[in-house]
């Protein structure tokens, strides 16, 4: 007995009209299994969330343009005060500050924030943070054809994944 199914294409699909996106993949550390930094309130200038990024898109990072964090302050310590935190903008890092890699080709960048910048940005001193509080860092991939991708818009599989390693959301907690 010999069974055979035939499948009449309908339309052919031609990858280079799908849309195209991008992400920013956490190369170091890795994986970068809960996007998780800690700065000392002791040494909030000597310590700093960092990590390597690449920008994934078509042609090779081709398409993107910058990188762009916020930034709000959780104040998780009541104890010396409640400060309600907003979102500001922290930094944008432009794509011309990336470098091609040699293995991967897309373009690759060290981020960093250290705690002075986190406290400049959020208009907080020493004395406004304690052991426990946090700051939390969202990031925003912009694209060169006004696109734009974050958390917010990006799936799990991406922002989850151990294989994209591209969260979007990064935490600093303040520890001692």
């Amino acid at each position: 007995m010999a069974l055979s199914c035939k499948t009449d294409m309908i339309t052919h699909l031609e990858v280079s009209d799908f849309e195209n996106g991008g992400y920013m993949r956490t190369v170091t550390p890795y994986p970068v299994a809960n996007s998780t930094f800690s700065v000392s309130k002791a040494n909030m200038s000597g310590t700093k969330m960092e990590f390597v990024a690449e920008a994934v898109t078509a042609n090779q990072g081709a398409l993107f343009a910058s990188y762009d964090l916020t930034i709000k302050f959780v104040d998780a310590t009541p104890a010396n005060g409640t400060i309600t935190g907003t979102t500001v903008a922290l930094k944008s890092i432009a794509a011309s500050a990336f470098t091609k890699d040699a293995t991967t080709g897309y373009p690759r960048a060290t981020i960093s924030v250290t705690g002075t910048e986190a406290l400049t940005a959020t208009k907080l001193t020493a004395a406004d943070i304690a052991n426990g509080d946090r700051f939390e860092i969202n990031g925003t991939m912009k694209l060169t054809d006004g696109k734009s991708f974050s958390a917010s818009n990006t799936s799990p599989n991406i922002t989850g994944g151990a294989f994209y390693s591209s969260p979007f959301f990064y935490r600093l907690n303040v520890v001692n």
